[in-house]
């Protein structure tokens, strides 16, 4: 399949706005520079074309800038499929993320907000080729995290927020504590 390798600039930049998706919308690939929404919009294509469910997988080390390129590619979808849900759908399916990611990242020697999960969306249509819905899915948790974690890391950021908030009055029901001499919580 197609390949594209994105790096992530760590700044905004004017090549996501919707003058270029609707520049890359009905394009064939490789008739303009590569792009996220060139990948995208062949997707689109061959799923509209072939009536077949099609995937892309975005990948990269942490800071790689996967989600904006998830994100980038639902935008796409929404707007060239002109969805009535166009409404920011990339928002509401990642609206989402604090939880997952206070649930699924934890700080490593290498990245103090490092994910320790990887995310499946999937995203339907209808016969219309209209967004319809997502469903987000989390797969591959460092299980062995929760009760081992090597010199200088940590658990998963859950843990220290609910021991944070443990003298919340909202948390006290849950009898939340902390063990002498380290973060560990206790229930």
């Amino acid at each position: 399949g197609i390949i594209l390798v994105a790096i992530n600039p760590y700044k905004q930049l004017p090549i996501y706005g919707d003058a270029i998706i609707h520049a890359y919308s009905g394009q064939n690939m490789g008739d303009m520079d590569p792009h996220i929404f060139a990948v995208a919009e062949e997707a689109y294509k061959q799923m509209a074309r072939n009536n077949k469910n099609q995937s892309i997988i975005v990948s990269g080390e942490s800071g790689a800038g996967k989600t904006v390129s998830a994100r980038y590619t639902m935008r796409y979808f929404a707007t060239v499929s002109k969805s009535s849900s166009n409404a920011h759908v990339e928002d509401k399916v990642l609206a989402s993320n604090p939880i997952t990611e206070a649930v699924g990242n934890a700080k490593t020697t290498r990245n103090d907000n490092s994910s320790r999960f990887g995310k499946y969306t999937e995203i339907s249509f209808d016969q219309c080729y209209q967004i319809i819905g997502a469903n987000m899915r989390t797969y591959l948790l460092e299980k062995s995290r929760v009760v081992f974690q090597s010199e200088n890391e940590r658990n998963y950021h859950i843990f220290y927020q609910l021991c944070a908030s443990a003298v919340q009055p909202e948390f006290k029901h849950l009898k939340l504590g902390r063990s002498q001499g380290n973060n560990l919580l206790f229930i």
